[in-house]
């Protein structure tokens, strides 16, 4: 597959009509960051916050992934932010199997021109897609799988952690492995 360049991607991506989300979407939510980015956090599908925006991790889940990406020393600047699904599922439920597979080659596009070494997987969606589709996210959050020349780990939805707190000390444990893992790979050159 011939990999589009960032301005025909997002042009493509924002015309999309391969699934029925491009029907309700008010914005393509495309992603957004440093397109040299050695870390890109990746969710499910923007909510009505990022439809309205365009935005991806705007609302109060965002708050808490930019405190997140803050307290291990970066800025949201220095990543890149995607989601499985550009366009805002209806009552922001988990994307169909066929919505995801419309669009996941967006996100694989993406990841190709940006040339990661981390992606970190928020949520169960976006591990299903990128890591395993069989996966539990209770059974494999925190683990690094190396596939491909990426390092690939998942934890929680900061979705998840504004309705369930117990989750909060497990997702800034994950986070902090991804800082471990930056620092091991900044030493080695490998970034």
């Amino acid at each position: 597959m011939a990999w589009l360049n960032w301005d025909d991607l997002e042009k493509q991506c924002c015309q999309c009509t391969k699934c029925a989300l491009s029907q309700s979407r008010k914005k393509v939510v495309f992603g957004e960051g440093n397109r040299n980015a050695s870390l890109i956090f990746v969710g499910e599908g923007p909510g009505a916050d990022e439809d309205s925006t365009g935005r991806p991790f705007v609302g109060r889940a965002g708050q808490l992934l930019t405190k997140g990406i803050e307290a291990i020393g970066l800025k949201r600047e220095d990543v890149f932010i995607a989601n499985i699904v550009k366009c805002r599922p209806p009552g922001n439920r988990v994307p169909l199997e066929e919505e995801a597979q419309a669009c996941i080659p967006y996100l694989r596009n993406q990841v190709a021109l940006i040339k990661p070494r981390i992606i970190v997987c928020l949520g169960a969606t976006a591990m299903k897609y990128i890591i395993d589709n069989n996966a539990r996210i209770s059974e494999i959050r925190g683990q690094w799988i190396e596939r491909k020349g990426y390092w690939l780990i998942a934890t929680f939805h900061p979705a998840a952690l504004l309705r369930d707190e117990s989750k909060k000390i497990p997702f800034w444990q994950d986070l902090k492995k991804v800082k471990e893992k930056i620092n091991e790979l900044s030493a080695g050159n490998l970034l």
